[in-house]
């Protein structure tokens, strides 16, 4: 087993969050689970299929045992990057999951999950309408407006942003993320304020630091919710507790495991 070691389910939940009775909620790390080598421990899915699905699915049902759920109901999406935000109001038949990047739902008792490995998860709830979200965003995403398209699709189910709590869980750092002079002209091309989120690169020239966690936190600022829980992890920096695309990348591996970050309506406070 690399990088984790096994032992007891890791979470980090937010405080406002899970102040809030109902509303479950978890940012699972990667410890606790059964997956072994580069997927060790609690991997929720590889992006190559090395993982074994039967590990996959024990560690799925962990995490759904966390938050009160049948694994069968806690549900994700196709991960790619994009601006689609689908409303979920039963498990998926057939077809499987779409193809979404993030996902809302007002039925107690379905369990929102997303997969990440440096991008920023960001799990949402109106405790007032009983409406919740969840949303992958990366760089591209976040830039593209999924932020925007889950809080719409929040408020097309009755939620209000001026009510809506927010929680960015762990992800890549500033200090962890240096990208290339086209990521930074993107995101100033779209606002020049954006600015404030890049700082240049001690190391190489031509290249800047990005804020993707400050960054995400400003959008959902900007867009009118006003109670935004960020998380002080770094997923690159710490890899005991969590999976990196960007250091599994820089280390030539094949691949790595994903988190899973979830988000339901409480069936027996809401």
């Amino acid at each position: 087993m690399t990088g984790a070691q096994a032992g007891p389910l890791e979470v980090i939940q937010a405080p406002r969050l899970k102040e809030c009775p109902t509303v479950r909620h978890a940012f699972f790390t990667r410890l606790g689970g059964v997956s072994e080598g580069p997927y060790a421990s609690l991997n929720g899915g590889s992006s190559t299929g090395g993982d074994t699905p039967e590990r996959i699915a024990e560690n799925r049902r962990r995490a759904a045992e966390f938050l009160g759920l049948d694994p069968t109901r806690l549900l994700r999406v196709r991960q790619v990057h994009g601006t689609r935000t689908v409303t979920v109001t039963e498990p998926w038949g057939i077809e499987g999951p779409p193809e979404a990047d993030a996902l809302v739902t007002r039925s107690p008792g379905l369990g929102l999950m997303i997969l990440t490995a440096d991008c920023a998860p960001v799990l949402l709830a109106d405790p007032t309408a009983g409406i919740v979200g969840a949303a992958h965003a990366g760089w591209r995403g976040a830039l593209a407006g999924i932020l925007e398209s889950v809080l719409e699709a929040m408020e097309h189910l009755g939620a209000h942003r001026t009510r809506i709590l927010a929680a960015i869980g762990p992800c890549i750092a500033q200090n962890s993320y240096e990208v290339g002079p086209e990521v930074r002209e993107a995101f100033v091309h779209q606002a020049p304020s954006s600015e404030r989120f890049f700082r240049p690169s001690l190391n190489t020239e031509g290249r800047s630091l990005f804020d993707l966690p400050g960054y995400v936190a400003a959008r959902l600022s900007a867009a009118g919710v006003t109670a935004v829980d960020p998380s002080s992890a770094d997923t690159y920096a710490d890899e005991r507790r969590f999976f990196s695309y960007r250091r599994t990348t820089l280390r030539g591996e094949s691949d790595r495991g994903n988190l899973m970050s979830a988000m339901m309506l409480n069936p027996e406070g809401c």
